[in-house]
Formats: C-alpha cells, structure tokens, sequence
C-alpha cells in the first residue's frame, strides 16, 4: 500500500477512536471522511455497522463521487454520503470532512442566533462558520449544492437542527477544528444553562482574536501527535 495512503488511513482510524473517546460517537452514525490523491476523486470512509470505537485503518473503505463502492466489502450510511461528497467535490482544500451529532453542537444547531461569541475559543469561528437549513434526513442527491453554498469557503458548517461539520487540509487539521467548534459550543450550552446574565466579546476584538489564532494553525499538527501518542497508550489497534 501507498505510503501516503496508508497514514490517511491511520489518521482516519485515529479520528473515529478520539471520537469515541470524547464522547462524540452516535451508536453507528455520523462520518468522518478524506479524499484519496490521484486524479479520479475518491475517498475514505467508515463502513456502516461499525461503532466508532471499533474502526480499524483496513475496515475504512473507498468510495468514489457517484457512491459506488471501489474498494472494500462493506456498505455505508447514504445520508452521509450525501453530506461529504458534497464538500469533497466543492473544496479543493478540504481534504478531510468531519461531521457530528454531539450534544452541544446539536442544540446549538436548534438555537436561532446559532454560535455566539462568548469565550476566546468563539473568536477563532468569527465569521467562519456556515449555516445550512434543515431540509430532513440528506438523502436527496441535489441537496449537494445547497451544502455546498451554505460551507462557501468556511471552515465549518453548523448544519440547523442536525449537528457540526468541519473540514481542514488534513485530519489533523479537521478534527482540531472540530474539537475546538464543539468546545464553543459546550461553553454556550453551559454559560445561557446557568441562568446569569452574559456578554458577547464586541466583534473588533473577535475579529482581532480570530487573526491572532489564524496565525497558530502550525500548532495544529502538534496537538494531533498528541492525541496519537494518547491512543497508542490506550489501545494501537487503530493502525492494524
């Protein structure tokens, strides 16, 4: 196997253990994805039937833009099909889809003002979130564009009365996202739940936070072997 194709296919694997490790799963739904290189667009993602705490790097299979199965003997969720290939396909840049069903990131889903700016980890999402109306379980092919509209050239999407989606130019990338989006939103969850009076940070200074945060992405990377080394402490299977 490719080298190259090979650590997406750990990292991948990685990504779905965190998950579970961080509570994130929802028994087996919500996907995570990353397109393949090579000119015909493909990509990596769980089989269905699997809990996030059981995928393995071989048990990913490979799919290509129209569904079909190339690679691997399993079958997978159409829904989320729908939702990563739509990105996949629009976002050169967006290797790597993350899309989940936490708690937090699903109520704040169902709140009208969507994410707020109430902590310093808010500000690295100022302006650079997307919002996609509901429109049922995706399973219609043509909702792809709408989602696509609604991602625009955002890092992440909050995706109403559904969840969170993230993407990043690498797993590490998406999956960093995603943890810190999520954090946002159990800020809020616990900050409007205490019931005491509360103030947004005023958008200069969210604006000014998010370009000082930009500026760290490098650190991304570090964290990301960080998690690494904390699975391999708990259980390597991941890579098999």
């Amino acid at each position: 196997m490719n080298d190259d194709i090979a650590t997406l296919r750990r990292d991948l694997a990685a990504a779905y253990r965190l998950a579970a490790l961080f509570g994130w799963d929802d028994t087996l739904y919500t996907h995570f994805s990353v397109r393949l290189p090579g000119e015909e667009p493909r990509f990596l993602i769980n089989p269905f039937g699997l809990l996030f705490e059981e995928v393995r790097a071989s048990d990913l299979i490979v799919v290509d833009m129209h569904g079909k199965v190339v690679e691997g003997r399993a079958d997978y969720n159409v829904a989320g099909f729908t939702i990563h290939s739509a990105v996949h396909m629009a976002r050169e840049d967006a290797h790597c889809v993350i899309h989940t069903h936490t708690l937090a990131g699903m109520a704040v889903a169902a709140q009208d003002d969507g994410l707020l700016q109430l902590n310093q980890i808010s500000t690295e999402f100022y302006q650079r979130v997307g919002y996609h109306p509901y429109e049922g379980v995706a399973l219609d092919l043509e909702e792809r564009r709408r989602i696509q509209a609604s991602l625009g050239d955002h890092i992440a999407l909050i995706l109403r009365h559904h969840g969170l989606l993230s993407v990043g130019a690498s797993v590490a990338d998406a999956f960093y996202v995603m943890f810190y989006l999520n954090r946002a939103c159990e800020i809020q969850l616990t900050t409007i739940s205490s019931g005491c009076r509360y103030s947004q940070i005023q958008a200069h200074l969210s604006r000014h936070a998010c370009e000082q945060l930009e500026g760290a992405e490098w650190q991304r990377q570090l964290i990301w072997q960080a998690w690494l080394r904390k699975l391999d402490r708990l259980d390597p299977s991941y890579k098999d």
